[in-house]
């Protein structure tokens, strides 16, 4: 017997599918697999507005100069500032007054001098230069209580530093001038447990009882039962 002849493959055909509105088609290009109410896809390397916020690098913090010299050069490790202070822009005033002053009572004597002009001018120009250097005295004054110290910065070409830790200090006063109370003003004395150290001054703040007392709270918290003010 003759074998069976294979069985024909047919082929299958499939009805052509109806295309899709043209608002569909389009939707489909431009957004695939995008559910209803979903945000839709960004191409790479493109952001929107709120993405390129976001993404954009935040900018270091502008360091001051007082800021780079208490981190790197003042404060310790783990040192905690609680009090930053700078003296009252009387400062400048008040420490140019004597000049000033003197330099009013020379004129005065020299009223009948023929070259009282030139006189004025050279008193102006000193007087100038007085209100400059406490200008400049101002600028490079900086008081700062921390958790463990007292420290006075001070000086204009070299900065001069005052350092006292809190369990060495004896006991603090404020003392006021006359000049200094009509502003409302006050100077902070330190006084060290070692009578040799040089004492510390906190010249012309403002509010000084009130500096005062936030120093001998820093410490009382650092020794308690200690010293008495």
């Amino acid at each position: 017997m003759q074998p069976p002849a294979p069985l024909k493959r047919r082929r299958l055909w499939r009805m052509p599918m109806p295309k899709p509105p043209a608002a569909s088609r389009a939707k489909r290009l431009v957004a695939p697999g995008r559910r209803p109410g979903a945000r839709p896809a960004c191409d790479a390397g493109v952001l929107n507005a709120a993405e390129g916020a976001a993404a954009a690098p935040v900018a270091p913090p502008i360091i001051t100069s007082v800021a780079t010299l208490l981190t790197r050069h003042v404060l310790r490790d783990g040192e905690l500032v609680i009090l930053i202070l700078k003296p009252s822009r009387w400062y400048i005033a008040l420490s140019s007054l004597k000049v000033a002053a003197a330099v009013a009572i020379i004129l005065c004597a020299l009223h009948g001098d023929p070259h009282i002009r030139g006189f004025v001018e050279a008193g102006v120009s000193v007087i100038g230069g007085r209100v400059m250097w406490a200008t400049l005295n101002w600028m490079g004054r900086l008081y700062v209580l921390t958790d463990q110290r007292v420290l006075r910065l001070s000086g204009v070409f070299s900065i001069e530093i005052f350092d006292c830790p809190l369990r060495k200090i004896a006991r603090t006063r404020v003392f006021r001038t006359f000049r200094e109370r009509l502003l409302g003003l006050g100077s902070i004395e330190i006084l060290p447990v070692d009578e040799e150290k040089p004492c510390g001054v906190w010249q012309m703040v403002r509010r000084p009882l009130e500096v005062n007392e936030q120093i001998q709270q820093a410490i009382r918290r650092l020794t308690p039962g200690g010293f008495q003010f």
